[in-house]
C-alpha cells in the first residue's frame, strides 16, 4: 500500500504543532520528522510530545529523518538520534552514507561506510528499527549504481533506501534508477523540479504527472507499504503544499486512471 505524507523540513520554520495541523487538513498519511530543526537528536522529551501529537491527531510517524552520516562521525553519537527514533516511535531512521561523491571514493571507503552501517543496522533492529539511506547526490547513493553497490556490501535486513528523482536527468534516468533500487526502497520523497540556465526551479507537484504516476505504476507492483513524503514545495507556501496534496492524494485514490 502507498501511503502519503510530509517531510518535516518542507516547513523549518514552523512548529510541529503547525505541521501536524497542516498535514491533518491536508488528509495525509504520515509524516518524516526531520532532525536539524523539529526533533533534534538526544531531546527526548520533545521527540515524545511530537510522536504523541502526531499519534493524536491519527497520523503515521514515517520516519525519523536524521542528519548522521555514515563515516564521518563518532559511533557513539548514533545513539542520541536512536533514542529520539524510539521516543517518536519511528519504524526507520534516514541516515546519509557518507562524505564524498561515488566518483571519488575507494573500494576501502565503500566498505567503510558500510560496515559502519551493519553495526548501526544491529543496534537498530535489536529496538525492532531499521536504517535507510538517503538518495542524493554527494555521497555514496548519487547514483543507482553505487547506491546498489553500498546497499548490497551493507545486506542487512535492517538496512533499506529511500528514493526520489535524480536532478536535472531524463525521467528515464530516474525511473532507472528506482528500478534498480527497488528491492531496498522504503519511502520517496516526493517533489517537482524543473532545470534550466543551471538553476532548479520548484514546481507544482502535478506539472511532474508524467513521471511520478509511472513510478506509483510501478510501486504499486510490490508488496509492502511505503510512503511518499511530499518535499521541497514551491515557495515553501502552505496553499502549494495544500494543492500539491490534493493532486497526490487524487492520483493515490484513482490508480486505474494514471496512464490515461
Amino acid at each position: 500500500m502507498i501511503k502519503s505524507g510530509l517531510v518535516s523540513i518542507t516547513f523549518r520554520k514552523h512548529s510541529p504543532a503547525d505541521i501536524v495541523g497542516m498535514v491533518s487538513k491536508a488528509q495525509l498519511a504520515g509524516i518524516e520528522w526531520g532532525a536539524d530543526v523539529h526533533v533534534l537528536p538526544g531531546d527526548r522529551k520533545t521527540a515524545r510530545e511530537v510522536g504523541r501529537m502526531t499519534r493524536d491527531a491519527g497520523l503515521d510517524v514515517a520516519c525519523y529523518g536524521s542528519y548522521y552520516r555514515l563515516g564521518t562521525e563518532e559511533r557513539e553519537s548514533f545513539d542520541p538520534v536512536l533514542d529520539c527514533a524510539l521516543e517518536l516511535g519511528a519504524p526507520m531512521i534516514r541516515v546519509w552514507p557518507g562524505a564524498r561523491r561515488s566518483v571519488d571514493a575507494d573500494h576501502a571507503y565503500v566498505q567503510q561506510v558500510a560496515d559502519e552501517a551493519l553495526a548501526l543496522a544491529e543496534q537498530a533492529w535489536d529496538v525492532g528499527m531499521r536504517i535507510v539511506y538517503e538518495y542524493h547526490a554527494n555521497s555514496l547513493t548519487d547514483c543507482a549504481e553505487s547506491a546498489e553497490t553500498l546497499l548490497k556490501a551493507s545486506a542487512h535486513p535492517g538496512i533499506g533506501s529511500l528514493w526520489q528523482t535524480t536532478n536535472d536527468a531524463p525521467e528515464e534516468v530516474s525511473l532507472a534508477s528506482l528500478e534498480a533500487l527497488m528491492p531496498w526502497v522504503t519511502n520517496i520523497h516526493t517533489f517537482t523540479w524543473s532545470f534550466g540556465d543551471g538553476k532548479q526551479d520548484r514546481r507544482p507537484l502535478a506539472e511532474g504527472k508524467g513521471l511520478w504516476t509511472r513510478v506509483l505504476e510501478r510501486l504499486r507492483s510490490v508488496p509492502g507499504d511505503r510512503y511518499c513524503l511530499l518535499e521541497f514545495v514551491r515557495g515553501d507556501a502552505p496553499e502549494q503544499f495544500f494543492e500539491d496534496a490534493l493532486t497526490l492524494s487524487a492520483w493515490l485514490a484513482a490508480p486505474c486512471e494514471l496512464s490515461e
